[in-house]
């Protein structure tokens, strides 16, 4: 399992919970907007890195004052060793969060059939038809991040859906596709992107706060809960 990064206190990442974060290496997308673009293209060059056993006993010493673990990326189900890394938290006490692209619904329904996982963020990249273009890979098949999403609606596990809005990518025709794609999801949260540095795309924007508002808004009436993140 290649982990690349150790967030050891996280409050933010995992609703309710303080959490230590887990980012592994490696991703079959390229998302031109991607925050952690660096564990994406390039994992094997990057300074950090943890062997399995090192997280471990980390986690292990935070029992007790820590609530959860949260296993991020990159894309955590591209991992060899995932489940039994998630075991082996869920072992020590801890609740479990996986943050997915939904590009795995095989992997992500085995994994989540363990009992290991407490909560799944699926990233929803964009309306179906702009899948594709917005994750950078040309003639990319969506029915894969579909079958993810309709097996999360069926409820076997808490989650939320999460899209990261960029101008240049987005516009509310697509926030409304999603929202009907989605409807009646639990939970759905809209980030605002925020340039990072270190992008596979360069020039890219975010919106404006009220813009963020508008486009909640709108997709109001076809979700359970929709929040913002990122905007003040």
């Amino acid at each position: 399992m290649n982990i690349n990064g150790l967030q050891k206190l996280a409050l933010v990442d995992f609703p309710g919970k303080m959490a230590a974060t887990v980012f592994t290496g490696g991703c079959n997308l390229r998302c031109p907007f991607c925050h952690n673009a660096l564990l994406v293209t390039t994992p094997a060059e990057q300074r950090e890195h943890y062997e399995m056993r090192e997280v471990l006993d980390f986690l292990a010493s935070r029992k007790g004052f820590l609530d959860g673990v949260v296993l991020s990326g990159g894309e955590p189900l591209i991992q060899d060793g995932i489940g039994e890394f998630a075991a082996a938290v869920k072992a020590l006490g801890f609740a479990v969060k996986l943050d997915t692209n939904g590009c795995f619904p095989d992997r992500l329904r085995a994994l989540l059939d363990s009992g290991n996982i407490d909560y799944v963020a699926m990233d929803v990249k964009n309306s179906l038809p702009k899948y594709s273009l917005t994750v950078g890979i040309p003639g990319f098949d969506a029915a894969c991040v579909r079958e993810s999403a309709a097996f999360l609606l069926e409820g076997r596990v808490d989650y939320e859906f999460r899209t990261t809005l960029v101008r240049e990518f987005h516009t509310t025709a697509d926030l409304l596709e999603i929202a009907r794609w989605l409807k009646g999801a639990k939970r759905y949260f809209l980030q605002n992107f925020v340039d990072s540095g270190g992008l596979i795309q360069s020039g890219l924007h975010g919106f404006s706060p009220q813009e963020m508002r508008d486009f909640a808004a709108s997709i109001r009436p076809f979700l359970a809960e929709v929040s913002l993140r990122g905007v003040d």
